[in-house]
């Protein structure tokens, strides 16, 4: 029986893939990845990432929502475009959250702005995508605050501590997605991986960023997920047919995957 996998963070239309996005696709493909989901930042690059996905009909799946790191003083401008365009075909809001790595310039509107869309994302009654860095304590206040909403969703390129995931856990059944950096020599992701089950785990690539070994140093591409899979496999003591099975029942259901 042939793998079937699901890459649940991929942005192919970034300018890295502009020369060979569909060869991209068709080797995810090959390695059994037939089911991608397409994040998105900002009303930038919005457009060519929905027209990707109208290419690729149940094979891309579009998120909408404005990434943290592209918040500034119009951001609600920028969210009311991104609650523009979601259509029948959005399988969830992302990537949003918080990032204080590279600055902290708009730090109360990226708070306000990850507020906004949970509640939009409560409302239309979809999952969300989020990205989280260098803002964990602020991230759960807003959860805390929002606990009501009966939110659901993943924490994308998660790198947390268990301890981080199981807080997680306070507000629902929530995800985490799980890619390259996982197979990195120094990486202490292998034993908070050991402890969270499979099937709260969802595998991502995060391409063409953060490419898992052998390819440290190249694109990323879908392609490369059942090398994360094999890893966890590794990690887990247990068939990489397992994982497979598990992370892509996971996000079919979380992603509502097979009523689109």
């Amino acid at each position: 029986m042939s793998l079937r996998f699901t890459d649940t963070h991929a942005h192919l239309s970034d300018e890295a893939f502009t020369a060979d996005a569909p060869a991209a696709i068709a080797r995810a493909a090959a390695a059994g990845v037939d089911r991608i989901i397409h994040p998105d930042v900002d009303s930038r690059e919005r457009e060519a990432a929905l027209a990707l996905c109208r290419q690729y009909p149940g094979v891309l799946f579009h998120m909408i929502g404005l990434y943290p790191g592209s918040v500034d003083k119009d951001w609600e401008k920028e969210v009311a475009q991104a609650e523009a365009a979601i259509g029948p075909q959005t399988v969830a809001l992302g990537e949003i959250g918080l990032d204080y790595h590279w600055s902290v310039e708009f730090k109360e509107e990226q708070k306000t702005a990850f507020r906004c869309q949970l509640e939009l994302a409560a409302r239309i009654g979809l999952p969300v995508n989020i990205h989280l860095r260098d803002a964990t304590e602020d991230f759960f206040k807003i959860m805390e605050d929002c606990r009501h909403l009966g939110l659901r969703g993943n924490i994308h390129a998660f790198s947390g501590s268990y301890e981080t995931f199981v807080r997680l856990q306070k507000y629902g059944d929530w995800k985490v997605g799980i890619g390259g950096v996982l197979t990195y020599k120094n990486s202490k992701l292998a034993a908070t991986v050991k402890d969270i089950p499979l099937g709260s785990i969802l595998l991502e690539t995060d391409s063409p960023y953060l490419p898992p070994v052998p390819h440290r140093g190249e694109r990323n591409e879908p392609c490369y997920i059942p090398i994360i899979a094999a890893r966890i496999a590794e990690i887990k003591g247990i068939d990489i047919e397992e994982v497979a099975e598990v992370t892509t029942a996971s996000a079919t259901e979380l992603f509502s995957l097979d009523k689109l």
